[in-house]
């Protein structure tokens, strides 16, 4: 299988709900990345689509199916 990719998109600024705004990843997440299991990004990943899903309701956006 093929590495599991970065979710940064280089928009690094951390929030008040201590996730940054271009990624969705806490600052563990972020500083843990480069050593981390492909489980474990999998996880990440996983986790990111919950925060964005959760951040789109919270905005009163639309949701695109996956």
């Amino acid at each position: 299988t093929s590495p599991v990719p970065s979710p940064c998109i280089n928009l690094c600024e951390m929030g008040p709900d201590g996730l940054c705004r271009g990624c969705m990843r806490t600052i563990d997440e972020i500083v843990n990345w480069s050593s981390a299991s492909d489980d474990y990004k999998r996880a990440v990943w996983i986790e990111i689509h919950r925060r964005e899903q959760g951040h789109s309701i919270r905005l009163g956006h639309e949701l695109l199916p996956p």
